[in-house]
């Protein structure tokens, strides 16, 4: 069975033959459609703005912009989830790609079947991780790694969620957040939906103590 809607995405890599296999790949997928191909981050990065995909399928070694800068841009300023698809899995580019706003984490010998889940999971507001990485976070975890970029945001919340969040907790309306971070409403709105289903707030009230409970606004 698959998602009903279908999941536009943008392939971000600067190798030639991997951007247009991995294309050619996903485009077979049945509710899934490749709106464009990026050659490195920069690229990338406007394709989104023009137009505005579901699902960003980033390498992170490029030329011009790399993907952990261009995941930054994306997810800062429009509701597109990244993939992370990357030969390295070592702590120096998991950590930073996640606290970047990537959703999702993959190697490059990833099958088409988890590929294809990464996509349709993030596209629904999940996170999809290979288990090589969630072993290296297990491990950080375990070893009590002081590094800033090794500690997880509460509910495994992205940067720009955690500011939204903050500023739900400050008592501003959807539309006094947009002015504030300059973000439309529509994008605005698909934060906020994203905090509550992360956090499991039902309320915007139960979201302000949330937020107060991590440490993200005061109590007064």
């Amino acid at each position: 069975m698959t998602d009903a809607v279908t999941v536009r995405v943008v392939v971000a890599d600067d190798q030639r033959a991997v951007r247009d296999g991995l294309a050619m790949l996903v485009g077979l997928c049945d509710g899934i459609e490749v709106v464009g191909t990026a050659p490195d981050g920069a690229a990338a990065v406007a394709m989104v703005d023009e137009l505005a995909p579901d699902v960003v399928l980033m390498d992170l070694r490029m030329p011009e912009l790399d993907g952990v800068q261009a995941t930054r841009q994306i997810t800062g300023r429009s509701a597109a989830r990244v993939v992370v698809l990357t030969t390295y899995a070592d702590d120096e580019s998991v950590f930073p790609a996640l606290r970047a706003g990537a959703a999702g984490y993959l190697t490059k010998d990833a099958s088409a079947e988890e590929i294809e889940a990464a996509i349709r999971a993030v596209h629904r507001g999940q996170t999809w991780l290979d288990p090589v990485v969630q072993a290296r976070l297990v491990s950080a975890l375990g070893d009590g790694v002081p590094d800033e970029s090794a500690r997880l945001l509460p509910g495994s919340l992205t940067p720009r969620e955690v500011e939204v969040l903050t500023l739900i907790g400050e008592g501003l309306s959807n539309r006094e957040i947009g002015e504030r971070l300059v973000l439309g409403q529509a994008t605005v709105k698909t934060h906020v939906n994203r905090i509550f289903a992360k956090t499991g707030v039902q309320s915007r009230a139960q979201a302000v103590r949330y937020a107060i409970s991590n440490g993200l606004a005061g109590s007064s």
